[in-house]
């Protein structure tokens, strides 16, 4: 058992008056070998002292701090020869603390065992440690840490299996490329509240590139569905004839990039073509370098390029339907012929080849190229049997 030593008297005195309207006060503390702020006659409840020892004497290592209470002074101060009281585990439990209680005062290199709660861990992580009584106080400061678990982060392949580290460590989380951590830090540190910042990689975007326009807010990183606001040049404005607008960071970056420009270089609606038409719902207004792309009608045929470009007001050519070939019953019994093989429609489009053959009973009347008839720019022509 560890050296006794006389520990300073305190006398605490806690005047309470039940009586309706009455506060609970405490008078000032009373102990020997130390001082303390503020100096009052009366404190009022949860009111706060700080207190100080003299040379050679120690106060309690639950601080030196006491608050006025309905149960008077809490911690009790204390300016003693032993530097430590019995120690109090946060998050975790003495080894038999009961039997420890007649160690008080504690001597100096006294050490007891103690175990921490679920989620938090001794400095080694194993399931008992000890805690010794030192000239600064207890050592370790603080028994029990936090734990914090990581397991596998969307958007980053780290770590493959759940990994365990305690309060004070930090790791690095390298996310995926268009991702970041909150604010865009490249760690996370365990604390006694869990991470900081949470170990979630998030998406984000950077500031875009302008053309002929400018940002209004500038510099800070967007988080997915941010919105960021931007202002044509002077004399540009964007595809809804507006010289501002806003863009939105979503999973692919930004949506609506902003497009400014000349109204001077805008075409109208792109032109009409027979049988055929663009893909897309027309504006009135298209700024230049846009493209739009036209299809046709079923079984015409486009020929051409199917996209068109404005360039400085104007469209570029655009392409063309080509008529079909109708090739009717009433056109067949009269050559006495018939479609030939897999062929079984009536329709063909312009540059398909359709085989013919003739109706059993009679006999080719044209040469036998012609069985083989080209449908060209809407007209075919036909073979003929007698």
């Amino acid at each position: 058992m560890p050296n006794m030593l006389l520990l300073a008297t305190v006398t605490l005195t806690l005047h309470i008056s039940w009586a309706h309207g009455q506060e609970i006060t405490c008078d000032p503390p009373r102990f020997e070998n130390g001082g303390y702020t503020p100096d009052r006659a009366v404190y009022k409840l949860e009111e706060v002292i700080t207190y100080h020892c003299k040379n050679g004497f120690h106060p309690s290592t639950r601080g030196i701090k006491a608050k006025c209470t309905d149960k008077g002074w809490e911690p009790p101060p204390r300016c003693s020869l032993q530097p430590c009281d019995l120690p109090e585990i946060k998050h975790g439990v003495l080894y038999s603390e009961d039997s420890y209680r007649s160690y008080f005062p504690v001597s100096l290199g006294q050490w007891f065992y103690y175990s921490c709660d679920d989620g938090y861990a001794t400095p080694t992580q194993k399931q008992w440690y000890y805690i010794t009584c030192t000239t600064g106080g207890w050592s370790p400061e603080i028994p029990c840490h936090k734990k914090c678990a990581l397991s596998h982060l969307e958007h980053k392949h780290f770590p493959h299996k759940e990994e365990s580290y305690i309060e004070g460590q930090s790791i690095e989380v390298d996310c995926d490329p268009g991702y970041s951590l909150v604010n865009q830090q490249s760690a996370v540190m365990c604390t006694e509240n869990g991470w900081d910042p949470p170990p979630r990689c998030i998406k984000h975007c950077g500031m875009p590139l302008f053309e002929n326009a400018r940002a209004i807010i500038t510099g800070k990183p967007f988080k997915l569905n941010d919105t960021l606001d931007y202002q044509c040049l002077d004399g540009f404005e964007n595809r809804d004839g507006k010289p501002s607008g806003s863009m939105v960071c979503g999973e692919d970056g930004w949506y609506n990039l902003p497009t400014c420009f000349n109204p001077a270089e805008n075409c109208g609606p792109p032109p009409d073509i027979s049988n055929g038409d663009i893909i897309s719902i027309p504006l009135a207004v298209y700024p230049s370098s846009s493209r739009v792309e036209y299809q046709c009608q079923g079984y015409y045929e486009l020929r051409g390029t199917k996209y068109i470009t404005c360039r400085q007001g104007e469209w570029s050519m655009p392409p063309r339907c080509e008529e079909p070939c109708l090739i009717s019953e009433e056109d067949m019994n009269e050559n006495n012929i018939q479609l030939k093989g897999k062929h079984n429609t009536y329709y063909a489009k312009a540059g398909d080849v359709i085989e013919f053959t003739c109706k059993s009973g009679h006999s080719a009347l044209t040469s036998v190229h012609s069985f083989l008839a080209l449908c060209a720019e809407g007209e075919m022509e036909l073979p003929r049997c007698l």
